[in-house]
């Protein structure tokens, strides 16, 4: 930029020789200079306050057109519009098939002690004791009175019990925030739920941890926050659970019997739409495990996964299904019965005499141990392990509950002919009334195979193919029979065409082998409606023995059956099924031209 000079020189001269000042050239020019620069400041700072004028207006049209919009809009909740998961604290709720809670959380307290800060430590141990009946007054005097800085009191109390002990009017005792695990249907669907305790824990929180059932084995699940709270849906239905299991402790009382377990299934989808096991326990005080003694004897074991029991003459309909696929036999042939069947030192004999033969559908309503061990050696030793291995009795179930890895059927060691013939009518081989469910499942569903689980399904979960339609058809009737003019004639229920098979085995000894002669696992394995099966029902008792005749009977048919029956009337409006009409056979007539 030029610049002029403030003492141009040809001016100074001239002025000079004029006479006049200098100096006052100086000043207009330095007068000029300060003027322009004014002037070049002012059109600079306009500029900028233009520009700034042109930011501020965009910016108030831009907000008050968004605030148009949104008046003229109706009102809505805010949307995330990027994918995230939000952090979840809370354990997930578990709810059954029609999302009624099974299990959720609940806000509560701990209640702990610093001793150093108490004043009147006796007078709060005595107050504590009267407040929680289970703590003991002289130890809670000893914790209380000695060098211990920290005293755990209780884990979890409820909001009476925390005004208690704050009306004691303590300084050292404090409460703590704590969530906890409430299952707010009591002992209804224990088995299944298991129960939940605290891992990690402070003062000021605890770490929620499953301790068995579904509360173990879907623990990362339940404490996953990528789910955001999301429940666990499971196939039970609590109404007809908290149904069957009133009428198991009432049938297993009526039967005097030692404990009991049911399983109803669901034959296309595998679904359990309920299970029980006898004794039970409140999962909100779950009992702690026995240190002695038989497990068995604990209301901790379950039954209905973990009891691995001979199942009797339920197993016969699985000979005789087998023997028809092969193509061995058909429901009218006739089969020879006469005993005792001799194999080596062993016999075989059936409970009653049946005379000579019986046709292969009598075999199964008469439930004939010789004629089944006949139709056994017909289809022999591999392809017997074979057809059962494909029913599922070679393994666990592998329900969802960390009680099933228990649940291993046991096989004989050395699988042999005689081993053949005691397994096709329930003696030999060992399994859980789960396994038998799933195994008269496939029976009931056209013959596919199903895997038994507490998960909801969306649909049909049917496997391989087992046996074809018609032979699963046949073993049905068959199965009808046997409620209708055979040993479960107790089962009957008007209106839903029971179908199925008692089974009555001798209980082994828990020491020295052999078998007891008075204790027996009555079963009887059902389906229902026969003609068109969509669930299966099993109902087990241990020990059972009903003393209303002149002599005990022990046997599934005047045990197991008739609390099945019950059990079956009471869940069926339940489940949505109304009595029917059982369809009856077209007679064999045919159009023929003259």
């Amino acid at each position: 930029m030029n610049r002029t000079a403030l003492r141009p020189l040809a001016r100074i001269l001239e002025a000079r020789s004029r006479g006049e000042n200098p100096d006052a050239i100086e000043r207009e020019n330095l007068r000029i200079r300060h003027e322009q620069m004014r002037d070049r400041s002012r059109t600079r700072a306009e500029g900028r306050l233009l520009v700034l004028g042109v930011m501020f207006f965009c910016a108030f049209s831009v907000i008050g057109a968004r605030m148009g919009v949104l008046s003229a809009s109706e009102a809505s909740e805010p949307r995330a519009q990027a994918a995230g998961a939000s952090i979840i604290a809370q354990r997930a709720d578990i709810v059954d098939r029609r999302g009624r809670i099974l299990a959720t959380n609940m806000e509560t307290h701990s209640l702990y002690a610093h001793p150093q800060q108490m004043v009147e430590p006796e007078r709060a141990a005595k107050a504590l004791a009267g407040i929680f009946p289970d703590l003991k007054e002289e130890r809670l005097i000893k914790d209380f009175s000695g060098k211990r800085k920290f005293v755990w009191v209780k884990k979890k109390i409820s909001p009476e019990q925390q005004q208690a002990v704050h009306d004691i009017g303590e300084p050292g005792l404090l409460f703590g925030p704590r969530e906890m695990r409430l299952f707010p249907n009591g002992s209804i669907a224990s088995h299944v739920l298991g129960g939940a305790g605290f891992g990690r824990e402070g003062v000021h929180s605890a770490e929620v941890i499953g301790t068995a059932g579904v509360e173990k084995y879907f623990d990362d699940v339940l404490r996953d926050p990528a789910r955001e709270g999301a429940p666990l849906e499971l196939s039970l239905d609590l109404t007809v659970q908290a149904a069957t299991e009133r009428v198991l402790y009432g049938g297993m009382k009526l039967m005097n019997a030692k404990g009991a377990a049911s399983v109803l299934m669901d034959v296309h989808t595998g679904e359990v739409i309920a299970i029980a096991s006898l004794p039970d326990f409140d999962p909100n005080d779950r009992p702690r495990p026995p240190t002695e003694g038989n497990p068995s004897d604990s209301p901790l074991f379950n039954r209905a996964v973990q009891g691995v029991y001979e199942l009797g003459s339920t197993f016969k309909i699985f000979a005789t299904a087998q023997a028809m696929e092969l193509g061995l036999v058909s429901p009218e042939t006739m089969i020879d019965i006469r005993g005792p069947l001799r194999w080596g030192r062993h016999r075989i004999r059936d409970f009653h005499n049946y005379g000579k033969e019986l046709s292969v559908t009598k075999v199964i309503v008469k439930s004939s141990n010789i004629g089944t061990a006949r139709i056994a050696q017909m289809i022999g030793v591999e392809r017997q392990k074979q057809f059962l291995e494909a029913l599922g009795f070679f393994k666990t179930t592998g329900l969802e509950m960390v009680e099933s890895k228990g649940g291993k059927p046991l096989l004989p060691p050395q699988w042999s002919e005689l081993s053949t013939m005691t397994i096709s009518y329930g003696h030999g081989l060992s399994a859980t009334p789960l396994h038998l469910a799933a195994g008269y499942a496939a029976i009931a569903n056209g013959g596919y195979q199903i895997t038994p689980t507490l998960l909801k399904q969306s649909g049909s979960q049917l496997g391989p193919r087992i046996m074809r339609p018609e032979v699963s058809a046949r073993s049905r009737a068959m199965l009808r029979k046997v409620v209708t003019e055979g040993t479960a004639s107790f089962g009957e229920v008007p209106g839903y065409a029971v179908a199925g098979k008692t089974g009555t085995a001798d209980k082994p000894k828990e020491r020295g082998g052999g078998y007891y002669k008075d204790k027996v696992i009555a079963t009887f394995a059902a389906m229902f409606p026969a003609h068109d099966p969509k669930y299966v029902l099993v109902v087990t008792l241990d020990e059972p023995s009903e003393n209303s005749g002149d002599k005990p009977r022990r046997t599934a048919g005047w045990t197991a059956v008739p609390v099945a029956a019950e059990m079956i009337g009471r869940i069926a409006p339940l489940l949505g099924m109304a009595p029917e009409v059982e369809p009856g056979q077209l007679a064999g007539i045919t159009l023929t031209s003259n």
